[in-house]
């Protein structure tokens, strides 16, 4: 396995996408010129990045300390 990172955009993959495939796809897709060989890390740095749940915390809201009469 190897891994590859696109480094020019098609209708189908942006740019800085990563992945990991066979060593024959991966030698064929970096000659066409469009990806790029890239350390292991890479692939694991991102795949840890999206696998985190994103949560959004509630805004509170502040009461006035002064009560109005």
């Amino acid at each position: 396995m190897k891994t590859i990172k696109s480094v020019k955009a098609t209708k189908n993959i942006e740019v800085g996408t990563v992945k990991r495939v066979g060593e024959k796809e991966a030698d064929s897709e970096v000659r066409g010129g469009y990806w790029k060989y890239v350390p292991k890390s890479e692939w694991k740095g991102e795949k840890k990045v999206e696998e985190q749940p994103k949560v959004e915390k509630p805004v509170k809201e502040k009461k006035n300390a002064k009560n109005s009469k």
